[in-house]
């Protein structure tokens, strides 16, 4: 995995930053492709050139011009080699809730929210040159921003807390059955999760945790995902064990000893019961499927750029103005 900072090393603190994703390739001149990246923050790219694949841990997304991918902070995301370009815009999960409260609710959930499900979108019409706009403008307020005008850092949210909810009214690529809301306990229960996954795999400590019983978490969790709350939790471990696997050189023991298991026998019966093959097996599949993607993708020939969505995006602001 390529060590690669997505912050602007001149302005670490705006919270936001834009790219493009030829950029990244620069900066991971000389490692081996493809690069793959655990992103610690929010990651939008909007594909502008080339068809490929990214990965974002472990699923495959084929994108062409005008997809919009979403990679969440902690997730592996894996970039097709050079060829494609994207803009890419990365936020601290903090950054535009002060702009927008409602914000928040897009991204993360809650009560009253109307999250966001999916990974990948594949936008059209006015749809399309919304989310193109949107992009555009941010990037070209981020770049007035760094070069020393003296625009304020609530433009840059108020545009990224408006892509948001654009974002959160789109149907993800995948159908309507990923869009399916998860109740308050589970969103609660699943950050839960995401925090102590690496102390405990007991759905009875997360049950006390949260107040509730674990016939309250097993129903909510079965209602949204068929699946049992006990099976989340060790689908939460399996996750970030294959993304050790398959993005480090950590021996299998140490991986194992990072997610709790005191004896790598237990970690290598827990991988093969919840995965379907040992640590081992999987680590050696993994590489050779992203050196075959990689091949693939390398053959490919490139796209035409997004001409067609920026230009259509460009008339829109004529007739409105005219």
């Amino acid at each position: 995995m390529a060590d690669v900072s997505f912050r602007n090393p001149r302005h670490p603190v705006v919270g936001v930053h834009t790219m493009r994703l030829k950029e990244l390739y620069r900066r991971t001149a000389g490692t081996q492709q493809p690069a793959r990246h655990r992103v610690p923050v929010h990651l939008l790219a909007l594909l502008t050139a080339g068809r490929a694949s990214f990965t974002v841990d472990f699923a495959t997304y084929p994108c062409r011009p005008g997809g919009l991918l979403w990679v969440r902070p902690g997730q592996f995301v894996g970039f097709p080699p050079p060829g494609v370009d994207a803009t890419l815009v990365l936020f601290e999960p903090e950054f535009p809730y002060e702009a927008a409260a409602v914000g928040r609710s897009a991204i993360e959930g809650g009560p009253a929210a109307s999250r966001v499900i999916g990974t990948y979108w594949q936008p059209t019409g006015e749809d399309e040159e919304a989310i193109v706009d949107g992009v555009s403008q941010l990037e070209i307020d981020y770049s007035r921003i760094v070069s020393g005008d003296d625009i304020p850092l609530e433009v840059l949210r108020h545009h990224l807390a408006a892509l948001l909810l654009r974002v959160a009214r789109l149907e993800p690529e995948g159908g309507p059955g990923l869009a399916a809301a998860d109740s308050e306990v589970l969103l609660r229960f699943r950050h839960a999760v995401d925090e102590r996954f690496a102390r405990t795999r007991q759905v009875e400590e997360y049950a006390r945790t949260l107040g509730c019983s674990v016939r309250t978490l097993t129903r909510a969790s079965l209602s949204a995902t068929g699946r049992t709350a006990k099976q989340l939790v060790d689908d939460r471990v399996a996750l970030e064990a294959k993304r050790l696997l398959a993005e480090s050189d950590l021996a299998v023991a140490e991986v194992g000893a990072r997610l709790g298991f005191s004896e790598a026998t237990n970690f290598g019966r827990f991988f093969a019961r919840t995965v379907g093959s040992s640590p081992g097996q999987f680590r050696a599949e993994s590489r050779r499927l992203a050196a075959e993607a990689h091949e693939a993708s390398a053959a490919a020939p490139p796209a035409q750029p997004l001409k067609s969505a920026l230009a259509k995006a460009g008339a829109a602001r004529t007739r409105a103005s005219s």
